[in-house]
């Protein structure tokens, strides 16, 4: 069954990733983390996205990392990615946790 967006899966040191974008992606991250740009890279961070004491939904970041002291929370997607569901959890992301969400 072919991806709604046209995206194919991708394996990297037997690591899953959802596109080749994030995939490629990663493979720069973890080069500006060898040469110490950026430091405490992580996958797929999970956010809870609580309004006044409810969990409306989470996020899930495809990268969060440090870069110039500040975390930097960041999603591969292309221009036919971003949802409206996607724009609501970065509206959501901004308003309870301070972050805007970098889209590479």
């Amino acid at each position: 069954m072919a991806s709604k967006y046209k995206n194919i899966p991708t394996i990297i040191d037997g690591v899953r990733f959802d596109s080749r974008k994030e995939a490629a992606r990663w493979i720069e991250l973890r080069l500006l983390e060898k040469a110490r740009l950026i430091s405490d890279l992580r996958r797929q961070v999970k956010f809870d996205l609580v309004v006044n004491g409810a969990k409306i939904c989470t996020y899930v970041a495809d990268y969060v990392y440090t870069e110039e002291g500040q975390t930097v929370v960041e999603d591969a997607k292309s221009s036919a990615t971003v949802t409206p569901v996607f724009r609501l959890k970065a509206k959501l992301m901004a308003a309870i946790h301070g972050v805007k969400i970098r889209i590479t």
